[in-house]
């Protein structure tokens, strides 16, 4: 998924500045039907949280400059991956990305349709471990409201959304192949939740990092074929209707036996000391 190369290579799940992504040097992942990877076209409407981060001047402007995803969380705050904002991915810090704007209500990013709001300030997570890959997540403040109905509603701990064996979505405009072949239209893939002793075992420790239950969850199919990729970082993972995970990192994308790793939402409220019930109350620490 990802290692800040957008989903985190091991995998960061992000496009390479040059409009396409580092390659995966694995295996070839599970066959998908052409999604986010095993998934199937939505509509934003039916997600209206699930929005795009743009920089045209740096990732070309054919599929709205997109090269990571990012979560609604209030009228003018969104949540993403922290290395989705890294140098890696942008360059340099982000202050210093001048077109950098979240892109809102847009299924097809070849269209002009929604809003493209710029990105006022961005705080990245500073206790973010790139050996590790815990605390991948970073608050953008927006320059201009998004519509309040856009904000979903985050699940903090002991949410029954976390329970494994539960039924939930990933959506971005990521790699559907797993060899970078990138969607312009918005998708969604089912995935399930995965128990936290599965996971460790999957990632016990390694260069591409390593599963801390504390501060991640994981989804997936044990099968594999149905998972995040390269570009869908940042971008949600959804379960009974509240947000409990940020795409992250993971090895390949949709390989049996190496699920998607997520940020878990319920840690980072923790670290912002957000209080969950406070819908669209919410700023980075030291934000206007």
């Amino acid at each position: 998924m990802r290692r800040p190369l957008v989903r985190a290579l091991s995998r960061p799940l992000i496009l390479a500045a040059v409009a396409m992504v580092i390659p995966l040097a694995s295996a070839a992942p599970a066959a998908s039907d052409g999604v986010v990877l095993g998934g199937y076209p939505v509509d934003v409407s039916q997600s209206p949280w699930t929005v795009a981060l743009s920089s045209r001047d740096r990732f070309g402007g054919m599929r709205s400059g997109q090269f990571c995803g990012g979560v609604a969380v209030g009228p003018t705050t969104v949540l993403t991956a922290a290395h989705c904002m890294g140098e890696e991915a942008l360059g340099g810090p982000p202050e210093r990305v001048s077109d950098l704007k979240v892109v809102a209500g847009r299924t097809d990013l070849y269209s002009d349709v929604g809003q493209e709001v710029s990105v006022r300030s961005v705080w990245v997570n500073p206790r973010y471990d790139r050996s590790s890959n815990a605390g991948d997540f970073a608050v953008l403040t927006l320059a201009e409201p998004l519509p309040a109905e856009a904000a979903i509603r985050m699940a903090g701990a002991g949410d029954g959304a976390y329970q494994p064996g539960g039924e939930a979505l990933v959506y971005g405009w990521g790699d559907t192949t797993g060899f970078g072949a990138y969607a312009h239209t918005l998708r969604a893939a089912p995935v399930h939740v995965l128990a936290d002793s599965l996971c460790e075992r999957a990632y016990p420790g390694s260069s591409e990092g390593a599963y801390l239950a504390q501060s991640m969850v994981c989804a997936g199919e044990a099968r594999g074929g149905r998972d995040a990729c390269q570009g869908d970082s940042g971008g949600p993972l959804v379960a009974q209707g509240r947000l409990i995970g940020l795409v992250s990192w993971g090895s390949g994308c949709g390989r049996p036996g190496s699920p998607g790793v997520y940020t878990r939402v319920s840690d980072a409220l923790r670290t912002l000391g957000w209080d969950v019930a406070a819908r669209g109350a919410h700023r980075a620490p030291g934000g206007p």
